[in-house]
């Protein structure tokens, strides 16, 4: 059995490898494996980078560019929604 620290690293790695190839927002990663947005950054910002520099850097190029798109997505969610579409 695992010990809970093991568990922690663990889930941040997958959900570094889950972000890196799905191209997956926090959001989405957090929806995925049932966690709080909170839990997905802390695991990603902060755990990862300790564990394995080199995944954090991808994972984290890929949540800045997310980050970067974000107003376009919400702009997009918005039109949407008064068009009715």
């Amino acid at each position: 059995m695992l010990r809970v620290k093991e568990r922690i690293e663990e889930r941040a790695v997958t959900l570094a490898q889950y972000i890196i190839e799905s191209g997956a927002t926090v959001r989405a990663a957090a929806a995925r494996f049932g966690l709080s947005k909170s839990t997905v950054h802390k695991d990603i910002s902060e755990r990862l980078a300790q564990l394995r520099p080199a995944l954090y850097e991808q994972a984290k190029a890929v949540l800045e560019r997310n980050k970067a798109q974000r107003h376009l997505r919400g702009g997009a969610a918005t039109r949407r929604k008064y068009k009715g579409a």
